[in-house]
């Protein structure tokens, strides 16, 4: 079988209404396009270096009640990157995936401590990973610095993920985009799944905030690039084929 993803990539401002218009937009250009599976960054309701205390809104708040509708609207899987409160005081970085008969969420594990920024310091960590199925397909979620923890992507290979999804909001500076497209090809193959990373859209730097670099790609379950973006806004639409996970991980039984 062929499954058709999208990966909008675009730089969040710092309202969550425009947000959602931008959300709006793009995803409804990936539909038009025939993608069933529609990927969004990592901070899509606001970006990094916002009030994320003040921003962040409950599973079932107004922004994540916009992206269940849109995701009805165009009958597609939403995968759409907000905060939500976390009960400490910090938020919680999380992934809502609504849409074709999914509703699940997932809170970012790894939280960017580095390279001068500390995300722990208003972020808290999630604990579990996450695994659903849609459409007969298996897919895995993580986030951003989630890439550069392998094991998470065994696992996750191992839970029986034949799609994973991986929003960003990767930080730019010396070496991280040749990091990025590293990391990417890297944990496609550690996990033997084809993979789909959004990123925000390039932002000029602002201090140590992860801001986005753009270079959203889809990579095969052996580590091939079959489709990316540079750092502009746009969508990237890719047609991949899960079976093709079962096949390598047949052929070559790391797992």
């Amino acid at each position: 079988m062929s499954l058709r993803l999208a990966a909008c990539q675009f730089s969040a401002t710092p309202d969550p209404a425009s947000n959602l218009g931008l959300i709006r937009g793009q995803a409804a250009e990936a539909a038009a396009q025939g993608a069933t599976v529609v990927v969004c960054p990592e901070a899509s309701m606001v970006p990094f270096g916002s009030d994320l205390a003040a921003a962040a809104e409950p599973l079932d708040g107004a922004f994540a009640d916009g992206v269940r509708a849109l995701a009805q609207q165009l009958g597609v899987l939403l995968v759409v990157g907000m905060f939500t409160p976390s009960g400490d005081g910090r938020v919680c970085n999380t992934l809502l995936i609504a849409g074709r008969g999914v509703e699940t969420s997932y809170d970012k594990i790894h939280l960017f401590d580095a390279f001068g920024s500390r995300e722990s310091d208003t972020v808290a960590p999630g604990s579990e990973l996450v695994t659903f199925a849609a459409d007969g397909v298996t897919f895995g979620v993580s986030t951003c610095f989630d890439l550069r923890f392998a094991a998470q992507f065994t696992e996750l290979g191992r839970r029986g993920a034949e799609v994973l999804l991986v929003p960003a909001s990767w930080g730019e500076g010396p070496g991280k985009a040749d990091q990025w497209d590293l990391l990417v090809r890297a944990r496609a193959t550690d996990a033997q799944a084809w993979l789909l990373a959004c990123d925000q859209a390039w932002t000029p730097p602002a201090g140590s905030d992860p801001l986005g670099i753009g270079r959203s790609a889809c990579v095969d379950p052996l580590g091939v690039v079959r489709a990316a973006l540079s750092g502009a806004p746009g969508v990237l639409v890719c047609d991949v084929d899960p079976s093709l996970a079962t096949d390598v991980r047949g052929r070559v039984p790391v797992l």
